[in-house]
């Protein structure tokens, strides 16, 4: 068993000399089982696995291939996504890969908040995203219309960002599709910004005032 220090020794050689396909399988099978077994043992990262992790980023295609996807589609925690996420912050990845990232994860069948924490991540980079990659979001969003569950705050912080940073992208037909999924999921301190951003300050006012008569009814 590799000490902290060691995975991220070995991390840096792997990075920096391994091909992108070499890298991935390094960052799947090794490191990504350390980091989680860390975190589950001690309900945070030790700081190598944390630097381990950094450097992993310097092969963006292997750690979004070997770590991020994965961990998504294996019952990522939300304490796992927002250790990773705060990796993604603090580094700086090539639009191209960061939209092949956001498009894998806006396409995932199985919903997770683990997937909404990344994709708010990579969103408030502000990238200029390609259309195909602005269509994927509207459409992962959009599958939410005949989901039945309450759906975490996350989702709709998500949902929030992508309105604030690509509303102008956004076509009619879209906002269409978005304003009924508004109605489907409601919520009411963030949804009323997600129209403000969507449709304009008229819009801000007439959500704020149903949701002013949707709490006075609960009262």
């Amino acid at each position: 068993l590799w000490t902290p220090h060691a995975m991220f020794a070995a991390t840096r050689i792997f990075a920096s000399n391994l091909n992108p396909k070499m890298a991935q399988r390094f960052y799947n099978l090794v490191l990504l089982d350390a980091v989680r077994a860390d975190i589950q043992h001690n309900k945070k990262l030790n700081y190598h696995y944390y630097m381990a992790l950094k450097k992993a980023v310097y092969k963006p295609a292997a750690f979004f291939k070997g770590i991020l996807l994965p961990l998504c589609r294996d019952q990522c925690t939300l304490r796992e996504a927002a250790i990773v996420a705060s990796v993604l912050q603090r580094v700086s990845i090539p639009v191209h890969h960061s939209a092949v990232a956001i498009h894998k994860l806006a396409q995932m069948t199985e919903y997770n908040g683990a997937a909404s924490i990344f994709i708010k991540t990579l969103l408030n980079k502000k990238y200029s995203l390609p259309a195909p990659v602005i269509a994927s979001l509207v459409k992962h969003f959009a599958s939410f219309i005949e989901d039945n569950r309450t759906l975490p705050v996350l989702w709709h912080q998500a949902l929030l960002v992508f309105c604030q940073r690509y509303k102008n992208e956004v076509k009619d037909h879209a906002r269409e599709s978005l304003k009924i999924v508004m109605k489907k999921h409601f919520h009411h301190k963030i949804t009323p910004e997600i129209r403000r951003e969507l449709f304009g300050a008229q819009a801000f006012k007439d959500e704020r005032s149903l949701a002013a008569a949707s709490e006075a009814m609960l009262e």
